[in-house]
């Protein structure tokens, strides 16, 4: 006996880790290549350097094409696109791929000075794929793509790349929800509830960790109290005036504690899961004037991209399978219900706008249909 675990890894896990590991190539600048139907290899925008660009150009053939979302490539272009389009392919001439046109193009909050016009072009079947990648590995959503060159083969090999299946990357958020494994607890004390403890979650091969707070014992009531709360760096840890989410996370706690039990789950989606780095992008865009939608949307994400199963699979961990639910989102709701988790009913948990934060108060109600009143 040599005292190891020679399990073999299940092929859900195997999957996993191949998303996982492009995405985190993606980040450093290295292509990536897509496989289905007519696979392509990948260089993202916000990250393309000298040697991803080189090593890129090694492995494609034609057309070249630079992937965004449709809201992104409308501002680029100047003019409306396809209605019903979600990912359009722009040609792009060789002045533009270099490092800093492609960060330009990718980011609206840069200020880049074009040496030329892109035109548009058809893209490629796998496009939706490869924008789901660039999301996964928190980038904005813009992609070089290329069909395969005749050398690719070759030239992948040598580079060490990564080849992921396009299917795993759509079928990716059952697929992580499914994998999430209970690591660690421990009995964390807090300021407004004594009786806490905390539960960490991880998604199988990713450094991405979910907390359930327990407040009490909220596994012996009939229906406990559930707060779902995304993850929030300036407004949880910093005291942000721009959001509520701060107030939020104290104030549920505190509740919870008042009423003996309760269940916190603090899931690692900052910005309705576009990430901190964009969250800050999008802030900038909110100073020139859009709002919390149109923001996230300009820059190539959705309105809302947190995957609500996650919490579903966390309460079903935890043997929580009807709760009353503390928040002001109908979406929330109708997603654990969707998800198996009876919803009993919903508790208000409304602040008061502090002056800084009274237009994104007025855009949760407005537009993405808080109960605020």
């Amino acid at each position: 006996m040599n005292g190891q675990d020679n399990t073999a890894p299940d092929a859900d896990v195997l999957r996993l880790r191949t998303v996982h590991r492009a995405a985190a190539d993606l980040r450093r600048g290295a292509p990536v290549m897509l496989v289905g139907e007519q696979p392509l290899v990948l260089l993202a925008a916000e990250t393309a350097g000298s040697r991803g660009l080189f090593e890129f150009d090694q492995l494609a053939g034609e057309p070249r094409v630079l992937l965004l979302a449709a809201m992104r490539a409308a501002a680029v272009l100047h003019r409306p696109v396809e209605h019903g389009a979600r990912v359009v392919a722009l040609r792009l001439g060789k002045e533009l791929l270099a490092p800093g046109p492609l960060r330009g193009l990718a980011d609206p909050t840069v200020e880049e000075l074009m040496p030329g016009k892109p035109e548009e072009a058809a893209a490629p079947a796998l496009a939706p794929a490869a924008l789901i990648l660039a999301k996964l590995a928190r980038l904005l959503p813009a992609v070089l793509a290329a069909p395969l060159g005749p050398t690719a083969d070759d030239q992948a090999k040598q580079l060490d790349l990564i080849a992921v299946p396009a299917a795993d990357l759509m079928s990716y958020p059952n697929a992580a929800a499914a994998s999430l494994r209970q690591i660690a607890s421990a009995r964390v004390p807090l300021e407004n509830a004594p009786d806490a403890r905390v539960i960490a979650f991880r998604t199988e091969g990713a450094a991405i960790e979910h907390l359930a707070i327990m407040v009490g014992r909220p596994e012996e009531a009939e229906a406990p109290l559930v707060r779902i709360h995304s993850e929030c760096f300036t407004g949880d840890l910093l005291g942000s005036l721009r959001c509520d989410c701060g107030l939020q996370l104290r104030g549920a706690i505190a509740r919870m504690a008042e009423e003996g039990a309760g269940v916190l789950l603090y899931l690692a989606q900052e910005g309705r899961n576009i990430g901190l780095v964009n969250k800050l992008r999008a802030y900038t865009l909110q100073d020139r004037g859009l709002d919390t939608l149109d923001a996230n949307r300009a820059l190539g994400w959705g309105a809302d991209e947190r995957n609500f199963l996650i919490a579903a699979t966390m309460l079903q961990a935890l043997g929580l399978h009807r709760v009353r639910l503390l928040t002001n989102n109908p979406d929330k709701l109708t997603a654990l219900a969707e998800c198996g988790v009876e919803v009993v009913g919903r508790e208000p948990h409304a602040f008061a706008p502090n002056g800084v934060n009274d237009y994104y108060l007025a855009t949760k109600a407005e537009r993405f249909g808080h109960l605020l009143d």
